[in-house]
C-alpha cells in the first residue's frame, strides 16, 4: 500500500465515523425530544417563581392587587410555554439537519470503502489523464 492509498483510506473512514456520528447525535436528540413531549411529560416543565415587577417605592399604596398578580404570573406562563416551542421547534430543526447531512456523508464514504472497485471514480481528472 503507497503512501497516497493510506491517506485516503484515513479520510474515507474519518468523513464515515464523522457522518455516523453527526446521525446518531441527531437521532438521540429527536428520540430524546420526542420522550420528553409525549411520554415524560413533566420533564419538559420547569418550575415559575414569581417574579413581581419592581415598584419605585414599595408603599401600601403602589402593591399590585391580586388581580394584577394573577395577570403577571398568567403571563409570564403563556410566554415560558410559548419559549419552550420555540425551542422544542429549534432543537427538532437541529436534529433534522444533523441526520440530513450526516446520511449522506455516511453512505457515500462508507459505500466507497465497502467496494474499492468504485475509488477509481472518485478523482475523474485523474483517469482522464492517465487515459490520454
Amino acid at each position: 500500500m503507497d503512501k497516497k492509498e493510506i491517506i485516503r483510506t484515513i479520510y474515507l473512514y474519518l468523513f464515515s465515523t464523522i457522518g455516523l456520528l453527526l446521525m446518531v447525535i441527531g437521532s438521540v436528540n429527536l428520540v430524546d425530544l420526542g420522550l420528553k413531549n409525549y411520554v415524560f411529560k413533566k420533564a419538559n416543565q420547569s418550575v415559575i417563581y414569581p417574579v413581581y415587577p419592581r415598584l419605585p417605592e414599595p408603599t401600601p399604596a403602589n402593591e399590585p392587587t391580586k388581580e394584577e398578580q394573577q395577570a403577571f404570573q398568567k403571563k409570564q406562563l403563556e410566554a415560558e410555554q410559548q419559549q419552550k416551542q420555540v425551542e422544542n421547534a429549534r432543537r427538532a430543526s437541529n436534529a433534522i439537519a444533523m441526520i440530513i447531512v450526516g446520511l449522506p456523508l455516511f453512505i457515500y464514504h462508507w459505500d466507497i470503502l465497502q467496494n474499492p472497485g468504485k475509488k477509481q471514480k472518485i478523482n475523474p481528472v485523474r483517469n482522464s489523464q492517465q487515459n490520454v
